[in-house]
């Protein structure tokens, strides 16, 4: 009777930390969803400028190669980010599903590296996308027209530039205060409160001592990045002078103990 009951204890805490980390998983699809449909709506605009529009013989043979082969590029760039979020949607909640113990975790983790190669595909389809839209204005009118449209697309590229850095820089969290659904025995779980100052104030720090080798490893690989950071920067975790609230925090981080099996809580001592 014990037995059976120690044994349902720790399948519905094992439920319990599923249904956190599914959140996680959720959020990350509902990302790559987002941006496969508008990666999808920029490849049709750019597959439409290479079919549909009838070029000027007269136009300048150079222009017109490098109006095509920007929006080929284009095309190309999107429809990478589109097959690429496809298969997130398609085999990430399936790995986390029908996968094995720990599965899950791994599904999570691998989709917050691909949703972020998905949106760089689309970031940079996006600029080449402009790019042929300035070419286009070349080729098909007066130079005096071109160049208005090439003013006009750059202050709209400069705009998007600058609201992307904004609203990024607002909003990002830096590793060493994000939070994730995973259970680690060697990085407790410490309740935080912190506000959108002490937000700016993390990142521009963290910004300032990073090189762009690590920007760049830390957006395509953020999970390596987030965890050799807290094992660099171990005096960034809270400390506790009180010995029951460091065993309770342990508990907390790591419920099933080592062996998988329901850890016992001790008292003082």
């Amino acid at each position: 009777m014990l037995h059976a009951d120690k044994r349902a204890v720790e399948q519905n805490l094992r439920l319990s930390l599923l249904r956190i980390r599914e959140k996680e998983l959720h959020f990350y699809t509902e990302n790559c969803r987002s941006l496969g449909t508008q990666a999808a709506l920029i490849a049709s605009f750019a597959w439409f400028g290479l079919i549909m529009v009838i070029l000027p013989p007269q136009a300048n043979q150079m222009l017109k190669t490098a109006y095509l082969c920007m929006s080929t590029t284009a095309m190309g760039l999107e429809l990478i980010a589109v097959v690429n979020a496809t298969l997130c949607l398609l085999l990430g909640p399936g790995l986390a599903l029908r996968g094995p113990d720990g599965s899950m975790h791994k599904a999570v983790d691998e989709m917050m590296e691909e949703y972020r190669l998905v949106f760089f595909f689309f970031a940079i389809g996006l600029v080449a996308f402009n790019c042929a839209s300035i070419l286009f204005g070349y080729v098909m009118f007066p130079w005096q027209v071109g160049l208005a449209m090439t003013v006009i697309l750059i202050i709209f590229l400069y705009g998007i530039q600058h609201y992307f850095l904004k609203i990024y820089g607002r909003f990002k969290i830096p590793p060493s205060l994000m939070i994730t659904g995973r259970f680690d025995t060697d990085n407790a779980v410490y309740e935080t409160t912190i506000t959108a100052a002490h937000l700016r104030t993390a990142n521009a720090e963290h910004l300032r001592t990073q090189t762009a080798a690590q920007r760049v490893h830390e957006y395509m690989h953020p999970v390596q990045y987030g965890e050799s950071t807290l094992t660099r920067n171990e005096g960034h975790r809270p400390q506790c002078n009180d010995r029951d609230a460091v065993k309770e925090a342990h508990y907390i981080a790591h419920p099933l103990g080592d062996s998988g099996h329901v850890s016992r809580r001790t008292g003082g001592g």
